[in-house]
């Protein structure tokens, strides 16, 4: 039976198969669980035979994942005689074995690519691109292979679809680009493309040290060499001897360049960790001035009525300020005073969380203004609770206290205040004295230019005349 099979595969015949199959349902069958060298659908993908290919895949599709004594797929035999449209009914059934390799360590897509099946080629990239990156043995990429067998075509399409900069760029175990190969074999063709129409590395140096130019075989007088020679230099390619001292100048300039880079990337390190100083300390203490704030408004000084009284000397009702009836305008300024601080928390926290970009010294400045203001108020807050719940007797010396604390606190003020505007006065100054020195300069140059241009003119008239 298999032997019948085996010949109706090399015939392509689809009737003789199906003959088979209807005298032994099992035949098919066989072949996923015993060890034959290859399947029928092996022999029909190399032969081509379309109909019959389609009539196995259609009964027993896992066949499509069987591999040869060569660990060869139907897809790697389809691929290699260049079948496409085998090839799409392969990897219609089971794209994943575009990665499957043979003995050789080669997928369908090397396959194709070695053997200029670029339609095939074609198919595959687009069905699995990833597998146009699996190396070869000796570390090769599928680019290496095509240079290796001269196949600019599958090379041209390969770079065209995948666009990839590294991978254009990648070397094998000998540290060799695909630039290296072409130059080493005097693929002129090959050189001419990836100088003028991708970005290869033209002065990429392999294990050797070596550059594409050094690889190029030393003989005077052969017009190829010339040909090569001058497709490279006009490609701004080196020998690994000009590279090395170019490199060097280079290293020169960069390194001066990443001082100066430094100092601006210190100054403006620096000047980050003050703004994140600045902003922790005063997320802090404007959630500390706001919880104050709220604690108080919502329980005054003296507390709350506990009862209701409707007539008396005293009438109150239950749940309100004790403080408010008995010291109603001292309770207004109380109340003004805390709203105050804790609107002004409340703004400082909303900025902070908000997102904006305070970036600036002078932003920063202005919620320090508003901490400033949140602070007083509730200081004055303390300061009109104490002046109200404090018994006669020590009245009067609470007040001295409370006057030369204020009077402290207030030139404390005002000194900080004094200090910022100084401050930001002079940074004004010399902003104004940087933009005007910028103004005159410019207007200088532009005079300069309308005399040269004036003496010009008039040197060209004289010559007229």
């Amino acid at each position: 039976m298999e032997r019948r099979i085996y010949e109706a595969a090399v015939e392509g015949s689809v009737d003789s198969l199906i003959s088979l199959i209807q005298e032994d349902a099992l035949v098919l069958d066989r072949f996923l669980v015993s060890c034959y060298s290859e399947t029928p659908l092996h022999i029909a993908s190399m032969l081509g035979h379309v109909d019959f290919v389609q009539e196995i895949l259609n009964r027993k599709p896992e066949l499509a994942g069987e591999l040869d004594s060569r660990k060869s797929s139907p897809l790697h035999l389809a691929t290699a005689k260049g079948y496409l449209d085998i090839v799409r009914k392969l990897v219609r059934i089971n794209p994943e074995m575009c990665f499957a390799r043979d003995r050789d360590g080669k997928n369908p897509l090397h396959i194709a690519a070695i053997k200029g099946r670029v339609d095939v080629l074609r198919e595959l990239v687009q069905v699995r691109p990833q597998a146009a990156r699996v190396l070869m043995d000796q570390g090769d990429t599928i680019l290496h292979a095509c240079v290796r067998y001269n196949q600019l075509g599958a090379m041209k399409l390969l770079i065209q679809t995948l666009a990839d900069y590294e991978f254009l760029n990648s070397k094998d175990n000998d540290g060799n680009t695909i630039l290296h190969l072409a130059a080493a074999d005097k693929q002129i063709e090959t050189i001419k493309f990836l100088t003028t129409s991708t970005r290869i590395e033209v002065n990429a140096l392999n294990a050797n040290g070596l550059a594409a130019l050094d690889a190029l075989p030393e003989s005077k007088g052969d017009k190829e060499d010339c040909e090569i020679r001058e497709l490279l230099r006009r490609a701004q390619a080196m020998s690994a001897k000009d590279s090395h001292s170019t490199a060097r100048s280079r290293r020169k300039t960069k390194h001066s360049k990443h001082q100066a880079t430094n100092q601006s990337h210190h100054f403006l390190t620096h000047q980050d960790e003050w703004l994140k100083k600045k902003r922790s300390t005063l997320m802090v203490v404007a959630s500390l001035t706001a919880t104050m704030a709220f604690q108080v408004g919502v329980n005054p000084p003296g507390g709350l009525w506990q009862d209701t009284v409707k007539g008396g000397d005293a009438p109150h009702t239950a749940g309100y300020s004790i403080f408010a009836d008995n010291f109603p305008d001292s309770y207004r300024r109380f109340l003004i005073y805390n709203t105050t601080g804790f609107v002004a928390s409340l703004s400082i926290i909303l900025l902070l969380v908000s997102g904006l970009p305070f970036r600036r010294r002078i932003f920063m400045w202005i919620l320090m203004v508003i901490m400033w203001v949140a602070i007083t108020a509730i200081a004055w807050t303390y300061v009109i609770s104490l002046g109200v719940f404090a018994p006669d007797a020590e009245l009067e010396a609470l007040i001295s206290v409370i006057g030369f604390a204020f009077l402290v606190w207030m030139g404390l003020m005002l000194t900080l205040l004094l200090g910022h505007t100084i401050r930001l006065l002079v940074r004004l100054v010399k902003y104004i004295r940087k933009s005007v020195r910028r103004w005159k300069a410019s207007s200088s140059a532009s005079a300069s230019m309308l005399t040269s241009h004036s003496e010009a003119s008039t040197v060209d008239n004289l010559n007229n005349v």
